[in-house]
């Protein structure tokens, strides 16, 4: 397919040229897959040639009276110097891969449903515009739709009736925070008041999630995330006077900022089988991390792309740290260190790392350093900064960036400059050492002192513990300003834990006395932070080959029935069985891992329980019966089921009576999913030709796809399809957007056939003058496998 792209320059030129006053957009929409879009774009130039963007058919537009041509994506426009009026009407397709206007039709009822997702440069699939963060303007919306659908969008509605409604103008904002939702919608609202102002609640999902939609929840997070970060950020919720968030089908990420109105996956936040606790706590921090989007990245945005990860970094900050201190859900921090900073690490070690702060060249660049660095390591950065300055120091410094740059557009050393001002300390070569430079320290405790590996500085806390149960005995504050320092320490300790509090972004570590405490004692560890801390280290080490798999393996099997968190439980059974199938390469280890599974003993209907026995269903070698104290829902049948397929014990007719028995969307990608992994050469070819084909594909469900068709034990039928990777994952560059082109070739990639001849074939499509996506997507997945080929020597 045709690509379309942005550059810097390009960007740079025309913000120069422009200033956008408003847009007046009016969306004609039914439940097909076209729709019309007319727009008037006001605005003031100088004198150039610049263009608008528009990712559909231009069918009429002027400029000032002057009809307009298009070309390709883009609108040329010639400008004299003055106030213009650009009018497009346009007609424009919807689409399934989450991107522009997306259609869905819900197969538990036949409903159909329609929203926005302009991100990143995608507003123009909707409306012509001038599609840049540094170009605002306000919107207004008008959407002509069937009257028995509901239609939220960014502002309050000033007329909605017989299908006709008409929204309030926004405030200033990009276009890529442009959005709207028309549907059988189901909502439930709420009106919150405090001192910071008062504001109209939306919740909203699908009619067929409706009995399972935690309505009550949600907004009960929602209301204590208003109260805590709206005096934390020093002014109300920016935009409008409702606060909506739409939970949304076929959603490529997991949720989006849009100004007043935010979208969430309901695949992966609204779910007919059994919320855990921990799930639900997941949910809250993702719905504060958007909230506080709303001032960082809405309120005050990057210029350009380069500057993205420090919208994300802050929102993942404050997801976890509103979370912790605002609502019931505790433990986010510990989660956070485990899992989330897992895939920061991970990221950064890859050979595609780059800064957290880059320089991005162009709009298909941009998607490219959406990743872990940007979020964990981002978030982990300034968390570092925070302990660094102080954490009131630190929320005055953002104040103060707030109140200077609202409504516009800013970029690093602006954010640096307010923190500065407040902390009285120079952080350029903070900046240069943490933001400006790739890789990751790694902490170790030698001898009495503090070694890093390089000269990135940290503000850490190295803790010893000891006793039965391992305790805190001593924790020594350090400011570590180089390569190494010595600790003032008093006590001894049978465990010495470098980053102890976990307040920077390093990797940990353990001395050896250290590691024969933890091979027994692990899950005596008394503080729930420390212990995460330590499994992410071991994790880690594992993952670069430092730490025998086994032997990772090993200390699960003998601590993890001490965790009491089942996000942790279920993190570390995934982390183990990760280490047994594919780092070493045993059965035997995965059958003890089952058995472990199938026989801890957990408080009957407990999400403890519940957490065991998924584990337990995706590795079980037959049919597994449910234990006393849990409930058959849609989540267990299918786990259960995809299981089963992949061993061939179940056929393509069970898998659709499951799914004909309760046709849910949910229900459709456990369907793909299975139906990929049965042993047959049959159902691998039907899965390969969706996946390399051109019909519509959901991300969700390529990811499905992938997911399936690649499975362990299934190795002589999968082999042939290595060759088919390196000869179709061109073609899928070619033919798909870089969004789902980067899905697929992951999803894709042989990533269970553990050996160097699968690493040596999949790197021709590493080549200098391959895609840069495809070179970067594979260079990615290659590296994991390059990591298993060495973890299986050391086994």
């Amino acid at each position: 397919m045709s690509q379309r792209t942005l550059t810097a320059a390009e960007a740079r030129e025309r913000a120069a040229l422009l200033e956008v006053a408003s847009y007046d957009v009016h969306l004609v929409i039914d439940e097909g897959e076209i729709f019309e879009s007319r727009t008037t774009v006001r605005f003031a130039s100088g004198r150039g040639r610049t263009f608008l963007e528009l990712d559909g058919e231009l069918l009429e537009g002027d400029l000032d009276g002057t009809p307009l041509t298009q070309q390709d994506f883009r609108i040329p426009l010639d400008l004299e110097e003055g106030a213009h009026v650009a009018r497009v009407v346009a007609r424009c397709r919807t689409t399934s891969d989450g991107l522009g206007l997306v259609r869905s039709v819900d197969p538990a009822d036949g409903a159909v449903y329609v929203y926005g997702q302009s991100f990143l440069d995608d507003a123009q699939r909707i409306f012509a515009c001038f599609d840049q963060p540094d170009l605002k303007a306000t919107f207004t919306l008008t959407v002509d739709a069937p009257e028995s659908w509901v239609v939220r969008a960014n502002t309050t509605a000033t007329t909605s009736q017989a299908g006709h409604h008409v929204f309030e103008p926004t405030e200033r904002m990009p276009t890529y925070l442009f959005s709207l939702a028309g549907g059988p919608w189901h909502g439930e609202t709420a009106h919150h008041t405090s001192d910071q102002g008062s504001l109209d609640l939306g919740v909203w999902c699908r009619a067929s999630l409706a009995p399972y939609f935690e309505a009550a929840d949600i907004l009960t997070v929602t209301r204590q995330s208003l109260d805590f970060q709206q005096p934390l950020l020093g002014r109300p919720m920016p935009f409008g006077r409702t606060y909506d968030q739409v939970f949304v089908p076929d959603f490529n990420a997991g949720a989006m900022e849009n100004a007043g109105m935010v979208t969430f996956a309901d695949e992966i936040f609204v779910s007919r089988s059994r919320t855990t606790r921990s799930e639900r706590r997941l949910r809250a921090q993702v719905v504060a991390h958007e909230l506080a989007h709303m001032w960082f990245g809405n309120l005050v945005t990057m210029r350009w792309w380069d500057d993205l990860w420090l919208n994300e970094a802050f929102a993942e900050l404050m997801g976890v740290h509103t979370v912790e201190e605002a609502t019931e859900y505790d433990g986010a921090w510990a989660d956070f260190a485990l899992a989330r900073k897992a895939w920061g690490y991970r990221a950064d070690s890859l050979p595609t790392t780059h800064p957290i702060a880059g320089t991005v060249p162009d709009t298909r660049a941009a998607l490219m350093n959406f990743d872990g660095i940007s979020y964990a390591k981002g978030a982990s950065a300034l968390r570092q900064l925070w302990a660094l300055v102080g954490e009131d120091v630190f929320f005055a410094g953002v104040r103060r960036y707030l109140d200077r740059h609202a409504w516009g557009n800013t970029s690093l050393v602006d954010l640096l400059g307010a923190v500065e001002t407040e902390s009285g300390r120079d952080l350029e070569a903070w900046a240069q050492s943490w933001l400006r430079t790739a890789g990751t320290s790694t902490l170790r405790v030698r001898d009495g002192v503090l070694v890093s590996g390089d000269d990135r500085p940290h503000r850490v806390g190295v803790g010893r513990y000891s006793g039965r149960p391992l305790h805190r005995v001593e924790r020594v504050d350090v400011e570590l300003p180089g390569s190494a320092t010595p600790i003032a320490a008093t006590a001894p300790g049978d465990l010495v834990l470098p980053n102890d509090g976990d307040l920077t972004f390093a990797k940990v570590r353990l001395d050896e006395q250290s590691l024969v405490t933890l091979r027994t004692e692990l899950h005596t560890l008394d503080d729930p932070l420390a212990r995460a801390l330590v499994w992410g280290s071991l994790w880690d080490a594992a993952r670069d080959a430092e730490l025998a798999p086994h032997e990772f393996v090993e200390i699960v099997l003998g601590n993890v029935t001490g965790e009491q968190d089942p996000d942790l439980v279920r993190t570390l059974l995934s982390q183990a069985h990760v280490a047994a199938r594919v780092w070493a390469g045993s059965a035997d280890l995965e059958a003890r891992l089952h058995r472990l599974e199938t026989t801890t003993a957990t408080e009957p209907g407990s999400d403890l329980q519940l957490a065991y026995f998924r584990a337990a269903l995706a590795t079980a070698p037959g049919r597994l019966d449910l234990p006393d104290g849990l409930t058959e829902d849609e989540e267990l049948t299918w786990l259960r089921l995809r299981r089963l397929a992949s061993l061939g014990q179940a056929g393509a007719d069970e898998l659709q009576a499951a799914y004909a028995a309760a046709p849910t969307s949910t229900a459709q990608l456990h369907l793909a999913r299975a139906t990929a992994s049965i042993p047959d050469p049959a159902h691998k070819e039907q899965a390969w030709a969706e996946i390399t084909g051109t019909d519509p594909l959901s991300t969700q469900r390529a990811r499905s796809l992938g997911a399936g068709f690649w499975q362990p034990g299934q190795d002589e039928l999968l082999a042939p399809y290595v060759d088919r990777y390196v000869a179709d994952v061109p073609q899928i560059w070619r033919r798909r957007s870089p969004e789902l082109a980067g899905v697929l070739t992951g999803a894709a990639y042989p990533s269970t056939l553990v050996a160097q001849w699968v690493v040596d074939r999949t790197g021709v499509l590493t080549a200098d003058d391959a895609d840069p996506g495809q070179r970067r997507v594979v260079l990615e997945e290659r590296d994991d496998l390059v990591r298993a080929v060495a973890s299986r020597a050391m086994s």
